[in-house]
């Protein structure tokens, strides 16, 4: 698989076959359907965006929930899409699809290896802004899930970057008040 994406039940198999929760597999199809609306979105706005890969890097972002729901996550499921020989662009939506990223200082007190974890391209910045849109496989507010964020006392400097990845994607599309 290693420069083609998964098809769509390809991913999904590639969940199960991962030993994701039933409910976590519920989650990712959730981001994948909002993800992919707030590309064609996008792509409406002329901008250049990869609906396949948004899809797929979508269903996957959670893969590495199969071993631990901690922050770890991410890197963990970065580690088995790279065992399963996944795209790297998959492996780096995965990688940094948490919070509003995470900061170089904060990886290495996290203790995770030498990386970029904050999203780079547009890709990655629609699935980390879907995954924070989505509680469970219900669509949130985003003031829901700052609020959260808050509630679990995380720093100051990971609700301003989510601030800050709701801000340009405004700005992009618009109030992403897609269809639900």
């Amino acid at each position: 698989m290693s420069e083609k994406l998964p098809s769509m039940d390809q991913a999904i198999q590639l969940l199960y076959e991962s030993r994701c929760s039933r409910n976590v597999i519920k989650h990712c199809k959730a981001v994948a359907r909002l993800a992919t609306e707030i590309a064609e979105a996008c792509k409406e706005k002329g901008l250049a965006v990869d609906l396949e890969l948004v899809k797929i890097g979508a269903l996957l972002h959670d893969i590495g929930r199969s071993k631990t729901h901690s922050i770890h996550h991410a890197v963990v499921g970065a580690e088995i899409a790279r065992s399963l020989g996944l795209p790297e662009p998959v492996i780096s939506i995965i990688n940094r699809h948490v919070g509003g990223g995470i900061t170089t200082k904060e990886a290495e007190r996290l203790g995770w290896t030498k990386d970029i974890y904050i999203p780079q391209t547009l890709e990655e910045k629609i699935v980390s802004y879907a995954d924070k849109l989505i509680e469970g496989s219900q669509r949130v507010p985003i003031e829901t899930t700052i609020g959260k964020f808050r509630s679990e006392k995380l720093p100051s400097s990971t609700i301003t970057r989510l601030r800050e990845l709701h801000r340009e994607m405004l700005i992009l599309i618009g109030d992403c008040e897609c269809p639900r």
